[in-house]
């Protein structure tokens, strides 16, 4: 399963600085995980999570292959991308492919970067990217709901659940509201509203790029980004994309004694990373063995069989049952063996939701 979040911000926002910060450090990771550029702007990197290094020592598992999260560099956008300004098309199609959207906003002071805008504000950024989007999300419905109401009185039942759920979202954005504020009623709705790919239901991360000295805390203008990040019930975090770029290019074995001196416990791209990972709701299971340690992704609220599908899609179809340890339980049992013999190994059938941090075995038959 392929997660994407789509870079998105104004022009000289540093929005390029950070993904090639991200592309850098996946490059560097490329030794001991799977790195790939799709495109020239797309870039997979690793979901940092410590317990792995737990469960590989535990183990002794000879690799350890971590999740991935992909990210996409996307066209700078400009006002009046809805209408095709810039690259407003290549802009808006591209956000269409992603699961979600990291915006990336410009909370720093600097004469010699020239803002597009002429004046320093991540609030009336941010809305200059959720207006476009908004406004491309509002002429698509208006055009596709009458329709649908059309056809649902005609007794077409796919145009009425659509005609409900997309109507409501037409009205969210008249009042200037995002598509992401509407609240399907059933799983039906559910489904024909994720296949209407709204730009504005995505969910959003806000990335504050501001200048070294505030990488640690941010400063009034990151402050101001996370109070509306909160209002929306989106994400938020605080990155100097410029001491990001220069992390990436550093050996591994310096770079913790760099973030010390800066007074930073993790870099700026690892919570990105972890927020993005927040974002989508993804949760992580592992599987352990001697050849490797690995971890993989899944939606929160995910059963079994679909956990076993990410592995292979045999695994899905011949499911029979998964053996199932806590993370906890398999670190202080000393791994499998001990967590058998302590009664922690479970059975779990088809109908067991999937926790954070299980370490399954599949058994299946097809």
């Amino acid at each position: 399963m392929g997660f994407r979040c789509g870079i998105v911000g104004l022009p000289n926002v540093g929005k390029s600085t950070l993904f090639n910060a991200l592309t850098e450090t996946a490059a560097a990771q490329a030794a001991n995980y799977p790195f790939c550029t799709i495109e020239p702007n797309v870039g997979n990197v690793a979901v940092p999570d410590p317990r792995l290094q737990q469960l590989a020592a535990i183990a002794g598992s000879a690799k350890i292959i971590e999740t991935q999260l992909g990210f996409v560099d996307i066209a700078g956008l400009v006002r009046g991308a809805s209408k095709g300004e810039g690259l407003g098309n290549q802009f808006l199609g591209n956000i269409r492919e992603v699961d979600a959207i990291v915006h990336v906003l410009r909370c720093f002071e600097n004469g010699d970067v020239t803002h597009v805008e002429g004046k320093v504000d991540p609030i009336a950024d941010a809305e200059t990217v959720e207006t476009e989007l908004m406004l491309s999300d509002l002429e698509s419905l208006e055009k596709r709901v009458p329709n649908f109401v059309k056809k649902g009185q005609q007794g077409d039942k796919e145009a009425k659940i659509a005609a409900s759920v997309l109507g409501q979202a037409l009205e969210l954005l008249r009042e200037g509201k995002p598509a992401r504020l509407t609240v399907p009623k059933d799983d039906e709705e559910k489904r024909v509203f994720a296949q209407a790919q709204l730009l504005t239901s995505k969910p959003v991360l806000y990335v504050c790029n501001v200048d070294e000295g505030d990488a640690a805390h941010g400063n009034a203008l990151s402050a101001r980004v996370f109070e509306k990040a909160k209002a929306e019930g989106a994400e938020a975090v605080v990155v100097s994309a410029a001491i990001e770029a220069e992390i990436a290019t550093m050996p591994s074995e310096d770079r913790g004694e760099f973030l010390a001196e800066l007074g930073l416990e993790e870099t700026g791209l690892a919570r990105v990373i972890t927020a993005g990972y927040k974002l989508l709701h993804l949760l992580t299971f592992f599987t352990v063995g001697p050849k490797e340690a690995r971890a993989w992704t899944v939606h929160a609220g995910a059963k079994a069989p679909q956990a076993a599908g990410e592995i292979h899609t045999d695994f899905e179809r011949g499911f029979i049952r998964a053996e199932t340890i806590a993370f906890d339980d398999y670190v202080a049992l000393k791994g499998e063996a001990g967590a058998r013999d302590a009664g922690k190994l479970r059975q779990e059938g088809k109908e067991y939701v999937v926790h954070d941090g299980d370490v399954m075995l599949f058994r299946f038959n097809v």
